[in-house]
């Protein structure tokens, strides 16, 4: 059995019931019931002899005492409305208001005397309270006043989504309209050559710098002159970024050991390391073995961050890192076969995906952990029929899944589930019929997904294209919609794109949703800025409509490009390269990205 390396001088030692440690082969129990809140098991204390527990870390629970309902049992799809009003979602279960008792008396209808007072008194009630309100609705400020916005932080921020009050929500976001949003052409960068498809996801702003992954490479261009910055050189192709960073703008990334060449374009994906995207540099890198890799190097599918920690995870299992050095937090291990972890969602949380059981009856855990250790704070268990689970958000905690393949658009969305990071249970489950919403996840991805925002408590998606309020050919748009993360409800309110503008949300700001607007043909794309409870549009920016211009823009799709969007500044860059084609004329010039200015 591989363990884990014996930590550093002066820190503290692995816990050994951590998340990767070896625990013994499972006893033969029933699974828990969908839905089912999974209790995290004691931790033991480091240097003791790990028990067997009841349902040990990893394995499943004991299901609940109560028989569980099937999943979706009594759950009806209600009648489809336009687009622009889906539908208010069903309580988990179909589970339905119970009908009050009729009133004493047998329920009798009372006399017309009895209404008579009883809308009198109403009346009195009425004018008393709005003369209570209209004395304390003043300008007057206050103590209440302080307390009562909630914007202005990110993912956490609580939000009343399906009430339609919206005080407090939104708001509080930096990015502010400029004097003049019209903008113009910035930099463009030439695609690099490349002798085979080569991925070259990953992007990122500074206060400087716009930074791209190149080949072998990442660079960092002058956010306004396009100059290069500095070139940051790696033994192999970046094969995962993470779309979180530290306060001071480190970030880590997986790349290959060595450089591709002819005839195989492919290496292992081993290695994970922590760059400074401020002075360009690799500042440690490092690989781990075990679990089903054995002595070989453990290979990773994505990378993200929490805190402290690097998170890697795929099909070898998952490890953990110190943000500090790069010291395994742990590791998978010789005997982690039956379950490993898929991948990790990063942010102001650390959540595993973990796939476990036999090959034929696979089923997908969702573990909230804590990021020093790796201990399971609560678990919950995906439904039959998920094969893979993507993490929309830590905290709150969303997870996104194609239950059953029945999604049948290739988003991997057919619900949302919202869940209480602290014990497991789950909140509200969000129907996304794939013919009415956008959002997109990679289904072998745990953290990849777009089109999909958490704030406010609230979930944000597009609608999918539609027609526009003329039915003419061309005019089509769409809308972003909130769901309550509590209740499962639309917010009655949302954002409409307008006639043959469609709107993608790319990030919050604060309490706000930046958004590009994809525009017609004769028209430039918009960077807008959503306040999240209104769902009001202020303008940020507007690309050019020149046709040189826009056909430059419109090459960037945004279901397969990075859009990115600060201070008045908005860049485009691919996410696939592909060997040039031999027709391809001069005047066929492809760009790895490009920018747009206010500035």
């Amino acid at each position: 059995m591989t363990q884990p390396p014996p930590p550093p001088p002066n820190q503290p030692p692995d816990p050994q019931g951590g998340f990767g440690a070896p625990t013994p082969p499972p006893a033969q129990q029933p699974e828990p019931g969908y839905g089912y809140p999974q209790q995290a098991p004691p931790q033991q204390p480091y240097g003791q002899p790990q028990q067997a527990p009841d349902a040990g870390y990893g394995y499943p629970a004991q299901p609940p005492t109560q028989p569980q309902q099937p999943y979706g049992a009594g759950y009806q799809q209600p009648a489809q409305p336009p687009y622009g009003y889906p539908p208010q979602q069903q309580p988990y279960g179909g589970y339905q208001q119970p009908t009050p008792p009729p009133a004493p008396g047998g329920g009798k209808k009372l006399s017309a005397q009895l209404q008579i007072v009883i809308a009198a008194v109403v009346a009195v009630v009425l004018i008393v309270g709005a003369g209570i309100w209209y004395a304390n609705s003043g300008d007057g400020g206050g103590k209440d006043d302080e307390a009562k916005g909630t914007g202005g932080t990110s993912q956490g921020t609580g939000g009343n989504g399906g009430s339609g009050d919206t005080k407090g929500i939104g708001g509080g976001g930096k990015e502010q309209p400029p004097a003049n949003t019209r903008a113009k052409m910035g930099f463009q960068v030439e695609q690099p050559a490349v002798p085979d498809v080569t991925d070259v996801s990953g992007s990122w702003i500074t206060d400087k710098a716009y930074v791209k992954t190149g080949v072998n490479s990442i660079v960092a261009y002058d956010r306004d002159k396009g100059s290069v910055l500095w070139t940051l050189p790696l033994t192999g192709q970046v094969c995962g970024t993470s779309r979180h960073v530290t306060a001071d703008n480190k970030m880590p990334i997986l790349f290959e050991a060595t450089k591709r060449v002819a005839p195989r374009y492919y290496q292992q994906c081993t290695e994970v390391g922590l760059v400074d995207l401020n002075a360009g540099k690799l500042l440690w890198s490092t690989s781990v073995t075990g679990g089903t890799a054995g002595d070989q190097k453990v290979r990773f599918g994505e990378v993200t961050l929490s805190g402290k920690t690097v998170a890697a995870g795929g099909t070898d299992g998952g490890a953990a890192f110190d943000v500090a050095n790069g010291n395994p937090r742990w590791k998978p291990q010789a005997n982690d076969q039956n379950c490993f972890d898929l991948g990790y969602g990063g942010g102001e949380g650390l959540v595993a995906v973990r796939k476990c059981g036999p090959y034929d009856t696979q089923y997908v855990l969702i573990q909230n952990l804590d990021p020093m250790s790796g201990a399971p704070i609560s678990q919950f268990k995906m439904p039959d029929g998920v094969k893979y689970a993507s993490v929309i958000s830590s905290k709150p905690l969303v997870i996104a899944a194609d239950v059953g393949d029945s999604a049948g658009d290739g988003s991997g969305i057919s619900d949302f589930f919202s869940l209480d990071e602290k014990t497991g249970k789950l909140k509200a489950k969000i129907t996304a019929d794939a013919d009415q919403y956008a959002a997109r996840c990679r289904s072998t991805k745990v953290e990849a997904c777009t089109k999909a925002l958490v704030a406010n408590g609230r979930l944000y998606v597009p609608t999918e294209e539609h027609e526009g309020s003329t039915g003419e050919y061309g005019d089509e748009t769409n809308e972003i919609i909130g769901f309550d993360l509590t209740t499962g409800k639309t917010a009655p309110e949302k954002a409409d794109a307008g006639d043959k503008y469609t709107l993608i949300p790319l990030r919050m700001d604060g309490g706000n949703i930046i958004a590009y607007k994809e525009p017609p043909y004769d028209k430039g794309g918009r960077i807008v800025s959503i306040d999240g409870g209104t769902m009001k549009e202020t303008l940020l920016l507007e690309n050019p409509a020149d046709k040189t211009i826009h056909d430059v823009e419109n090459s960037f799709s945004p279901d397969y490009s990075e859009i990115l969007y600060r201070d008045g500044r908005v860049f485009m860059s691919d996410m696939m390269l592909s060997k040039p084609r031999a027709s391809a004329s001069p005047e066929d010039k492809e760009y790895l990205a490009v920018s747009f200015s206010t500035h």
